[in-house]
């Protein structure tokens, strides 16, 4: 139980990678704040799946790219779990469709920084002054911020090349504080994602392509980011780490 009696605030965090991951930490011990935006049955599910892994959990609602109703978040943890936040998992975001340049407007470029950068950076601003030594900050980039994504998502890719960024920004400037801050960038998981966004087709020439020969798992990436938010990995900060099979060397 390596993170025993840690408090997890995680956003995106009932279904495919957000909800494996919410289930690693609670079977390491994790006391989880599960924020989620929509499915509101799934959501219950989910908390009874971590209940049901022995942890303590509340679910909270909440649009991650509102400044106020992340602060709810945050102010729903230290009313459940008291004054000090150890660990932040920012999941939420997303790719929305595939838009080339001539076809996406004004609008959904600056959604899609804001879906997936934005959370990021209030989630971080609102629980960084609740953390302490010793506390971990793990960001969802992408191999999209990488290499430039698929067809289509210039947008994504933009913001999680951000993310990037910003996640070594702040492991600068949050480490003498004794805060880690890292980020994953997964490659193709094998998620209702892909199964959205990315033809069959597309996936079995990106499975032949990879070294592994096949998709990764949510599960496999949730073991990451448990690595991550435990001790075991207490001198890695600023770490964009790839998580793709051996598909794209960093």
């Amino acid at each position: 139980m390596k993170l025993e009696n840690k408090v997890c605030v995680i956003t995106g965090g009932i279904r495919d990678i957000g909800k494996q991951i919410s289930l690693k930490l609670a079977s390491e011990g994790a006391k989880l704040v599960i924020n989620y935006y929509d499915n509101p049955e799934q959501a219950e599910q989910t908390l009874a799946d971590v209940k049901a892994a022995g942890a303590e959990a509340i679910l909270v609602h909440g649009d991650m790219t509102n400044g106020e109703d992340v602060q709810k978040l945050v102010d729903a943890s230290l009313e459940t779990f008291g004054a000090q936040i150890d660990i932040l998992v920012n999941v939420a975001g997303g790719l929305v469709a595939r838009k080339t340049i001539d076809e996406m407007d004004e609008d959904f470029w600056n959604f899609l920084i804001k879906l997936n950068l934005n959370t990021t950076f209030l989630l971080t601003k609102a629980c960084a002054p609740h953390m302490v030594k010793g506390s971990s900050i793990i960001n969802f980039a992408s191999q999209a911020g990488r290499d430039g994504g698929g067809p289509g998502a210039s947008a994504y890719a933009t913001a999680k090349g951000a993310v990037m960024t910003f996640t070594r920004s702040m492991a600068k400037e949050l480490g003498p504080r004794g805060i880690r801050v890292n980020a994953l960038c997964p490659g193709v998981i094998s998620t209702v994602f892909h199964d959205t966004f990315t033809k069959d087709e597309v996936r079995k020439n990106i499975q032949a392509a990879t070294p592994l020969r096949r998709e990764g798992s949510a599960s496999e990436v949730a073991d990451v980011v448990a690595y991550l938010a435990s001790d075991e990995s207490s001198f890695l900060t600023g770490l964009n780490m790839d998580v793709n099979g051996g598909l794209y060397f960093s």
